[in-house]
């Protein structure tokens, strides 16, 4: 006759163990912040194999790890923000040479071109976070304006872009900032004039009357003025800069500048 063992119950609030070990900690979803941004897990690293492992033996080893899938906002390597920016503007005012000069020619080699759309990336390291802009460079014509919708869609910040010798240019800002309005109200507003090189040929008259112009848009907009030129690396990374310390609370702030004769900066 069969006797069946006793197994001792475990305690209620207790599983058994498992023979694989503990759980692996799961990834943290953090919201789009510096300080939170800074301390994201890293990405765990695949064993390495030691030089004088027996070939013979290669198959006892564990596969390599398989990334786990990444959350919105970051890469696989668990550290990586990206935020997404938008240049819009009028035809032959600057725009890609602007975004060339910022992300530099190999990433210009990287970008993605489509059908009035053309997307270039730049990463580099914040306080021990790392940020990746997107950036969505909209042609200018009017077979580009559908694209508006979806470049301008989760933008942090929406770089509205003339030719400062172009006063036609100028005065479209207007209807661009308008458009994209309608799909983001929330983006930090940027009003770019490029080519300032050019500009400071210009008789100082024809200089003043722009500049006042653009300072009444930018009001308009409630949008910080930059003056800059592709060519000679003026304010391209400024902007930048400040767009990073909006977004962050970052403790750098730029100088306001309205000189006629140097780069304006007006907030």
């Amino acid at each position: 006759m069969l006797h069946a063992q006793h197994v001792t119950p475990l305690p209620e609030n207790r599983s058994r163990p498992s023979p694989l070990g503990p759980p692996p900690t799961p990834f943290l979803l953090f919201p789009l912040h510096m300080e939170q941004a800074s301390r994201l897990l890293p990405r765990p690293t695949p064993p390495s194999l030691p030089e004088t492992t027996p070939p013979g033996l290669l198959f006892l080893l564990p596969p390599p790890l398989t990334p786990l899938p990444s959350p919105a906002g970051y890469d696989s390597d668990s550290d990586l923000v990206n935020l997404k920016i938008t240049l819009l503007g009028d035809c032959h005012i600057g725009k890609t040479t602007f975004l060339i000069k910022y992300v530099g020619s190999e990433q210009e080699k990287r970008s993605l071109q489509m059908e009035g759309l053309n997307l270039m990336d730049k990463t580099q390291s914040v306080q021990g976070a790392r940020i990746s802009f997107r950036i969505w460079d909209v042609a200018g014509d009017k077979r580009s304006l559908d694209q508006i919708p979806i470049a301008c869609k989760d933008a942090v910040a929406i770089l509205i872009m003339f030719d400062l010798t172009s006063r036609c240019t100028l005065n479209s800002v207007v209807g661009w900032y308008s458009e994209a309005r309608k799909w983001n109200q929330s983006a930090i507003p940027i009003l770019i004039g490029t080519k300032f090189d050019d500009f400071v040929r210009l008789p100082p008259d024809v200089q003043r009357t722009i500049i006042t112009q653009a300072r009444a848009y930018a009001r308009a907009m409630k949008a910080t003025l930059f003056f800059s030129s592709a060519t000679h690396n003026i304010n391209v990374n400024k902007i930048f800069k400040f767009i990073m310390a909006k977004l962050f609370n970052l403790p750098w702030t730029v100088e306001r500048n309205l000189t006629v004769g140097e780069p304006i900066i007006d907030f």
